[in-house]
C-alpha cells in the first residue's frame, strides 16, 4: 500500500504522517485489499473552536474509491474518526465481496 499526503494551509508534519501511516498499517493488515491512500490536511475558518482541522481519505480497493472526511479542534481527532468511518465501509465493503 502507497500513502501520498497533501497539505492544504497546513505545513508539513512528521509526527502527523507517522500517526496516520501506524492507523493505515492496522486497516491494511485487517483488510489487505487496500491499494493505495490518498491523505489531505486542510485548515478551515470555522466559527466554532472544535472544528477546523479537516482529514479526508480516499482509498483505492477493488470496485469504486471509498471516502471519509472529519473535522476537528485538532488533526489526530480528525484522523481517527475518518479512520474509523473508512473501517466501517471496508467491513461492508468485505461483506458484500463474494469469494469464489
Amino acid at each position: 500500500m502507497t500513502i501520498n499526503f497533501e497539505y492544504h494551509d497546513v505545513e508539513a508534519s512528521e509526527r502527523l504522517e507517522e500517526f496516520t501511516k501506524e492507523k493505515l498499517e492496522h486497516l491494511y493488515k485487517k483488510f489487505n485489499m487496500i491499494v493505495r491512500a490518498d491523505v489531505f490536511f486542510k485548515t478551515e475558518n470555522t466559527s466554532s473552536d472544535e472544528t477546523g482541522m479537516i482529514c479526508n481519505i480516499r482509498l483505492s480497493v477493488p470496485g469504486p474509491w471509498l471516502f471519509a472526511e472529519a473535522t476537528n479542534s485538532n488533526f489526530m481527532n480528525s484522523i481517527s474518526e475518518s479512520i474509523k468511518e473508512l473501517d466501517k465501509q471496508l467491513t461492508k465493503k468485505k461483506g458484500k465481496m463474494a469469494t469464489y
